[in-house]
């Protein structure tokens, strides 16, 4: 790869999380952070100069989201907090702090980057199955836990499921929905046991290092951290038994640089402090963080696409994946971030909180919903009356999703701050768009 394709693949990359995680940065959490995944993913992917990826940029996108949302689950704005203390001994446990924080979320983003590019066909459809139990799994919990429990957030600790404030209900169902998958199936297969090993090595980091040994990062916030720092000693393990090299490689590399990057950003963000300009830090730290990610993402693409051998798309099994990967991101990843639009707009009195006997939250899961049956019946009929926008080169294909998908989460994203737009938003929508 020449020097100058070299250098639009990394600002690409940068740009493309840079993006997503200012973008993140206002829907929170395990939804917000795939978003940036899914981006930086493909910006990569298309500027790799491998053709024989370019068919697979929706399985990218799918697998870069989902690496990147676990680290939405923990907690640091108090470990910024210590950077801010002026206290010495404070301040270098802040910074120490945001290097593990970093490293825990980009090692398993940047692994699951670069999961489409180490696995044959067989072997990355077969994760589809147990991943679709489990997604299956988390939303009857989510609707059994706001059924039976009608608790406050802002009050959490009085929650009967409460433990450190952690995920640790999410780590046992998708054992358990795994468990039953396999029994049914009467059979382990590689996909089952790779959850397995994230999801015991959860429960393993959160025991041993909270439980045991009391070492919480910052009580009484959540220590979600743990679990995830079990979770990637977990997957490390898989990959090493599977001689997955180029995974653990990759994972370690996006993993450093995503630790230097949370610090060195957040210095960053003090020496512009200690300016005196008053404007909104914290999302100059968030996007300047994300764009030494996506550096990350663009060196393993880039690390990867020199050293992998081709992938072969045959035999092309389980074809349903291709377009379960697009709707789950167009669909999926959107209506999960989007849908908390309505109670911004709702609450400013830019919305009525309902229109015609119907609430504007059941409006809008029904404009999404006819939404997403438009998609998928047009996905399923595009072999037998196929359209000529949908009937690019593998190329064109995949540079149309990025540019709907980015679109789609930039509008989306202003509409939620135009209703409450002030001075400081012009750092983050207007950088973004």
């Amino acid at each position: 790869m020449r020097f100058p394709h070299t250098v639009l693949l990394m600002l690409a990359s940068a740009l493309s999380l840079s993006i997503g995680w200012g973008i993140r940065g206002n829907f929170g959490h395990e939804n917000g952070a795939m978003i940036p995944g899914a981006l930086a993913a493909m910006a990569a992917v298309l500027l790799s100069g491998r053709e024989d990826w370019w068919n697979r940029i929706a399985y990218f996108a799918f697998f870069g989201a989902l690496g990147w949302s676990f680290g939405g689950s923990m907690s640091y704005m108090q470990v910024i907090g210590y950077t801010h203390s002026g206290d010495s001994a404070s301040v270098l446990y802040g910074f120490a702090c945001l290097f593990v924080i970093g490293f825990l979320w980009a090692a398993p983003g940047c692994a699951g980057t670069a999961l489409p590019a180490c696995r044959d066909r067989e072997q990355l459809t077969s994760m589809f199955p147990p991943l679709t139990a489990v997604f299956i799994a988390w939303c009857l919990q989510d609707f059994a836990v706001s059924w039976f429990l009608d608790v406050d957030p802002q009050f959490r600790q009085r929650d009967p499921l409460y433990w450190f404030d952690t995920d640790w209900l999410g780590a046992l169902v998708a054992i358990i929905a795994v468990l039953v998958l396999a029994a049914f199936r009467r059979r382990f297969d590689s996909a089952t046991s790779l959850i397995l090993h994230m999801a015991v090595g959860w429960w393993a980091g959160f025991l041993i290092l909270v439980v045991l040994l009391g070492w919480r990062m910052t009580p009484p916030r959540g220590d979600n951290w743990a679990g995830c720092a079990g979770m990637v000693v977990g997957m490390g393990i898989y990959f090493q038994r599977h001689g997955l090299k180029a995974l653990t490689s990759s994972s370690l590399v996006g993993g450093f640089i995503g630790g230097f990057g949370f610090a060195a950003a957040n210095a960053l963000k003090l020496v512009g402090i200690k300016t005196g300009w008053e404007t909104n830090w914290h999302s100059i730290l968030e996007q300047s963080y994300g764009f030494i990610n996506g550096l990350g993402v663009g060196a393993v693409v880039w690390l990867l696409a020199r050293h992998l051998p081709k992938v072969s798309e045959e035999p092309r099994v389980r074809r349903w994946t291709e377009h379960y990967a697009i709707i789950f991101v167009m669909i999926g990843i959107s209506y999960l971030n989007l849908q908390k639009n309505v109670g911004t707009w709702t609450k400013a009195g830019a919305v009525p909180g309902a229109l015609y006997g119907m609430s504007a939250a059941v409006w809008f899961n029904l404009a999404y919903a006819s939404l997403a049956l438009l998609i998928m019946s047009r996905l399923a009929a595009q072999h037998r009356r196929p359209i000529a926008l949908l009937s690019l080169s593998a190329l064109g294909r995949g540079q149309l999703l990025f540019l709907v998908f980015l679109w789609w989460m930039v509008v989306g994203n202003f509409e939620r701050a135009l209703v409450l737009f002030a001075p400081q938003r012009l750092v983050t929508e207007g950088v973004i768009f």
